[in-house]
């Protein structure tokens, strides 16, 4: 078993490597002067089980394109299994036709890495459970739902928590939450004008007085989360925090959140975290390596992946 890291995320691929007392693989992944990657793997890697740890997050084509290089570099290099591991799949959120003559980009990128030599794919919280039907190599999708659940216990001890989904399509992650913990669960009923921006229609469910705890797989610009926040302390919630597990926090989202109604936003490490979210005072990481680092032994081994979230 051999951990190839490119550039995206160099610690939590360290993080991952030390969790299962693996050294990294000798690599370099370096540009031309003309910004063409150029990837050259120092290691005799034939007959090897090899993971290619790499968020697509931004610079996404940058990043997607290092992936990409490095998978055919291991496939020719005689690798007897490349597994993708991609904490963050970006392009995610492009995984229907949202009108005539668009693309299904998601689509694209599942072509794209599966053609360039990757033999499975280890992901972790894809924004559209479908995206798994987009490749025709096996792919596990890992939850963050379990150390959400776990953390959420650790922090709110003794707190009457609610859990929000922040739209009628984040239930199902919601409730995952909300039945590990034995707690209620509410929902925000919103109504989106544009791409980018969200109004805060109405807040099912009773949430007077109680520590609301949103749930969400990406936060972008953070508009939808501050304003639901917002409508929650509006309908007398006691606070508002959030959980999520993609922190892209593109522009000014950090600042938006910063002065928003929210608590605190826990997001893991799957994205690697700006100045402005290490910084940020309502903004915390908690990591995922341990996740990662059993669910990559899981498939070494061949054992099951799936019984990590029984």
């Amino acid at each position: 078993m051999k951990i190839v890291a490119c550039n995206s995320n160099r610690p939590l691929a360290e993080a991952v490597a030390a969790k299962l007392n693996l050294p990294l693989t000798r690599a370099s992944v370096r540009r031309f002067a003309d910004m063409e990657v150029f990837v050259e793997i120092h290691e005799n890697v034939r007959g090897e089980d090899v993971f290619v740890i790499q968020s697509t997050s931004y610079p996404a084509n940058d990043n997607l394109m290092e992936l990409l290089i490095t998978l055919d570099a291991l496939r020719r290099g005689s690798a007897r299994r490349v597994t993708a591991v991609i904490p963050y799949f970006g392009y995610a959120r492009q995984d229907r036709k949202s009108g005539p003559r668009t693309p299904i980009s998601a689509k694209l990128v599942a072509n794209l890495i599966t053609e360039a030599g990757a033999n499975r794919v280890l992901t972790l919280d894809l924004h559209a459970g479908q995206i798994q039907g987009f490749f025709d190599i096996p792919v596990d999708n890992l939850y963050a739902a379990p150390l959400f659940a776990r953390d959420i216990q650790e922090r709110y001890a003794g707190r009457d928590v609610m859990i929000v989904s922040p739209d009628v399509g984040g239930v199902l992650r919601a409730r995952a939450i909300a039945t590990r913990l034995n707690t209620d669960l509410a929902i925000i009923d919103k109504r989106r004008e544009r791409a980018g921006v969200s109004e805060v229609m109405n807040v099912i469910g009773d949430v007077e007085g109680r520590d609301c705890v949103l749930v969400d797989d990406i936060v972008d610009s953070g508009g939808t989360l501050c304003n639901a926040a917002a409508a929650l302390i509006e309908n007398r919630a006691r606070s508002a925090s959030v959980y999520v597990t993609h922190g892209v926090l593109s522009g000014g989202a950090v600042a938006r959140i910063a002065s928003s109604p929210i608590e605190m936003m826990t997001i893991t490490d799957s994205i690697l975290a700006t100045e402005a979210v290490r910084v940020a005072h309502n903004v915390r990481q908690i990591t995922i390596a341990p996740l990662v680092a059993e669910a990559m032994r899981r498939i070494s081994d061949e054992s099951s992946v799936s019984s990590l979230f029984d």
